[in-house]
């Protein structure tokens, strides 16, 4: 397994508008008894698409990389399953005024960067979006911007958090392995107390 540096991420975007979108409504309960994450895109909003026009239903919407949400997503609970539900649906990064603590180290875990930027350029976003659902936004984690076509805005991440996805380190299991002599000589040395 070798790490993957992510330093930019370039598709459509999907807006989602609303403050305090739990990770319960992100992925329902029942879908939590999977063996395997495999699947859980299928499932994502599951109740709110149920209910018509969820964003993540529409035609228009389809196939974007790019979500845009408002504050405090992914609160509730700690469920991975969630942050594993978007990026099985084909999320790639996350755009947002805020966002819960766990849900944002969970998707790190993934490689799925959380960025933030003001209340005004979400909303400024999502009306774009709304507007041409067709248009491509990039976000460039090593810049920490935003763009469209004609225009760019500042976002925000932490510098640890920025560093280990530009240079790759983000994967625990990959930085492991990797090392891997490194850490069998280690644990013989301890071996031999």
């Amino acid at each position: 397994m070798t790490m993957t540096a992510i330093q930019r991420i370039t598709g459509r975007g999907l807006p989602l508008r609303g403050n305090d979108i739990d990770t319960d409504r992100i992925i329902p309960a029942r879908f939590l008894r999977c063996v395997t994450f495999e699947g859980l895109g299928a499932h994502v909003f599951a109740d709110d698409r149920a209910q018509g026009t969820h964003p993540f239903n529409q035609p228009q919407y389809q196939g974007a990389k790019i979500l845009v949400v408002n504050a405090n997503f992914g609160c509730g609970s700690s469920r991975e399953h969630a942050p594993q539900a978007l990026y099985r649906w084909g999320i790639r990064a996350i755009i947002g005024e805020s966002f819960a603590e766990i849900f944002a180290g969970n998707c790190l875990a993934l490689g799925l960067p959380v960025v933030t930027t003001s209340a005004a350029v979400v909303a400024q976003l999502q009306d774009r979006l709304t507007a041409n659902p067709t248009a491509e936004l990039t976000l460039d984690i090593a810049q920490l911007t935003l763009s469209a076509a004609d225009q760019t805005w500042p976002v925000r991440m932490e510098t640890g958090v920025q560093q280990s996805l530009c240079q790759g380190t983000w994967d625990a299991c990959a930085q492991l392995l990797a090392n891997r002599e490194a850490i069998l000589a280690t644990a013989a040395r301890l071996a031999q107390g």
